[in-house]
C-alpha cells in the first residue's frame, strides 16, 4: 500500500491521503474580498485529489496584507466574499478546506510580484507597516512602526476574530503562518526582532507572542478542528532564526497540542542564501518530527510522485504540501495514484477519464458507455 495515499488522522478530521495543496498567494482580492479568480483557482484545486486544499495567506486586518490584492478576513464582507466559493466546493468535492491566517508584518505594503514586489510609498496609495521592531526588511524601505501593548493586542484579537469567521465559513482548520518574514516569523528572528521588553531578546522572550497568538486561536477555534502552524525552519542567515530554535518552539507548541507543523524556510531576509534543490527543506521537517513527534508537512520543490512517496514511507514527514506542482499539474494526486497504485476521489462526471491501465484509480467507479 502506498504510504502518499493512506490515511491521516488530525483531530476529528480524517484525511484518506497526506497530501496537502499548499497555500498559495494569488494577489487578486479587492479590498481583501475573494473573486472570481479565486472562485475558479479554489474549484479547479479542489478537483486535484489531495486530502486538504489550504486557502492563501488570508490576512487578519487591512494593514496586514502583504499587497493591496491580498486576501483577507478581517470584516463581513471578506467573510460573505468566501462563502459561496466555499459552498461550491462543498457541493462537487470531498476535500478538506484549511485556512493559512497571516499577517505580513514589516513585509506588507508591497506590490504584487507580477508589478515588482518592491515596497509601495505612502505617496502612491501604500500603507504605514508595523512589526516587532522599527526595523526594514532591506535598505531604503519605510520602517515599520513597533508594535506597542495596544498594536500587540489589536493583531492578537484580529487572529482571533477571524478564527472565529473561519469557523463560521465552515473551515475545517486553521495554519498559522509563521514562516516567510511574515509578522509572527519577525517576532522569532533575531534579525527582524530588537525589542528590549518581554518580546525581545532571549529565545523564550522572542517565542512569547507568536506562542500567545497561538493560544488565543486554539482557544477559540473548536476543539474537533485542527490548528497547525507554518515556520521557517533556518533563516538561510548567520545570527539568525535556525533548526535548533525552530526545534524549541516545536517543543513549545506541542505542549499546547499543535496538530501540525509546516516546515519552510527563509524569508526574513534579502541576504539569506538558499541551496535549491528537490526537497531541499525535507531535512528540517524530519529533524523537527524526531526531535519532538510532531506531526508535520514537508515542502520545497516537491514535484515527482515517487519522491514524495519516499519521503512519507521513509517518515521524514507526516505530509507533503505541494504549491507550483499543483499549479503546473491540477491534477497532480491523481497521476501520483495512477503511478503509485492510490485512490483518489473525482467527481463522477471525472470518471471516465482514468485510464485503461488504472481502473481502480477513483474506487469502483467504472461504467459503460451505450
Amino acid at each position: 500500500m502506498s504510504a502518499l495515499f493512506s490515511p491521516i488522522r488530525l483531530r476529528d478530521l480524517a484525511l484518506p491521503n497526506r497530501i496537502m495543496v499548499a497555500p498559495m498567494c494569488q494577489y487578486s482580492a479587492e479590498g481583501g474580498k475573494a473573486n472570481d479568480w479565486h472562485f475558479t483557482h479554489i474549484n479547479s484545486l479542489a478537483l486535484s485529489g489531495a486530502a486538504m486544499f489550504c486557502l492563501e495567506a488570508t490576512h487578519v486586518e487591512a494593514i496586514g496584507r502583504i499587497t493591496p490584492g491580498c486576501l483577507g478576513l478581517w470584516n463581513d464582507a471578506t467573510e460573505s466574499a468566501l462563502r459561496p466559493i466555499l459552498a461550491s466546493v462543498r457541493r462537487h468535492s470531498t476535500i478538506a478546506i484549511a485556512i493559512q491566517l497571516a499577517h505580513a508584518g514589516r513585509k506588507g505594503s508591497s506590490h504584487k510580484p507580477w508589478d515588482g514586489g518592491q515596497q509601495i510609498p505612502l505617496t502612491e496609495g501604500g500603507w504605514q507597516t508595523v512589526g516587532p521592531s522599527p526595523v526594514a526588511h532591506k535598505d531604503g524601505e519605510l520602517k515599520p512602526l513597533e508594535l506597542d501593548a495596544v498594536g500587540l493586542k489589536r493583531v492578537r484579537d484580529a487572529f482571533v476574530e477571524s478564527a472565529r469567521r473561519a469557523d463560521r465559513l465552515g473551515i475545517d482548520a486553521i495554519e498559522l503562518h509563521g514562516a516567510h518574514g511574515y509578522l509572527l516569523h519577525q517576532f522569532l528572528s533575531p534579525i527582524s526582532n530588537r525589542r528590549e521588553d518581554k518580546y525581545g531578546g532571549s529565545l523564550q522572550n522572542r517565542m512569547r507572542y507568536p506562542l500567545e497568538v497561538f493560544d488565543a486561536v486554539r482557544a477559540v477555534f473548536p476543539s474537533k478542528k485542527p490548528v497547525g502552524i507554518k515556520i521557517s525552519a533556518t533563516d538561510w542567515v548567520d545570527g539568525g532564526w535556525d533548526l535548533d530554535q525552530s526545534i524549541a518552539f516545536a517543543k513549545e507548541l506541542k505542549k499546547r497540542n499543535v496538530d501540525w507543523i509546516d516546515v519552510s524556510s527563509g524569508g526574513v531576509s534579502p541576504q539569506q542564501k538558499i541551496p535549491l534543490s528537490p526537497g531541499y527543506q525535507v531535512s528540517f521537517a524530519q529533524a523537527i518530527k524526531e526531535a519532538t513527534g510532531v506531526t508535520t508537512m514537508a515542502v520545497g520543490l516537491i514535484t515527482e510522485a515517487n519522491h514524495a512517496e519516499e519521503i512519507v514511507a521513509s517518515g521524514k514527514a507526516d505530509m507533503v504540501a505541494l504549491a507550483r506542482g499543483m499549479l503546473y499539474d491540477p491534477r497532480w494526486a491523481w497521476h501520483a495514484a495512477a503511478e503509485l497504485g492510490g485512490e483518489v476521489f473525482a467527481p463522477p462526471q471525472y470518471w471516465r477519464s482514468q485510464p485503461s491501465s488504472h481502473k481502480t484509480l477513483f474506487g469502483e467507479t467504472t461504467f459503460g458507455v451505450r
